[in-house]
């Protein structure tokens, strides 16, 4: 009787190819990049908050707390996620989890942030959920090796 370790595999599947790794680079620059833009977009989204601007409107239920005090949670958040971008241009392993964790933080937040404007912090929660499926699956130590 024949078991499965009597036969040879046909190819390397110990390796990842040129395509793939081509493809896992380009997907953590797209997540770096998507992360300073959702950054500087969640900043200006702060101030507008903060300075109590006519973008958003005053009769909102929040979660917690007022507009003012979530703008200055969004800007803050908008603030780490450029520097998450920055670190993960730099390519080390911690910046490519610390740009999970600023990406699910954020996707928490946005959710939360619904109310105040609904169509927008759903496009930033799926913005946020491609950043962390980029960095989760393309992001490892396969992709140091490819550079």
């Amino acid at each position: 009787m024949r078991t499965a370790q009597g036969y040879q595999l046909q190819g390397t599947y110990d390796s990842v190819s040129d395509e793939a790794e081509a493809r896992g680079v380009g997907w953590v620059t797209f997540a770096a990049i998507l992360l300073g833009v959702a950054g500087i977009w969640n900043f200006i989204d702060g101030i507008l908050a903060i300075s109590s601007s006519r973008v958003y409107t005053n009769e909102s239920v929040f979660v917690f707390s007022d507009l003012n005090t979530w703008g200055w949670i969004v800007m803050i958040l908008g603030i780490t996620q450029g520097l998450a971008a920055l670190a993960i241009l730099s390519g080390s392993e911690w910046a490519r989890w610390f740009g999970i964790a600023v990406a699910g933080i954020n996707a928490i937040g946005q959710l939360m942030f619904v109310p105040v404007y609904p169509w927008w912090a759903i496009a930033m929660f799926t913005v946020d959920v491609l950043i962390i499926y980029a960095l989760a699956v393309y992001g490892g130590h396969r992709l140091r090796q490819a550079v």
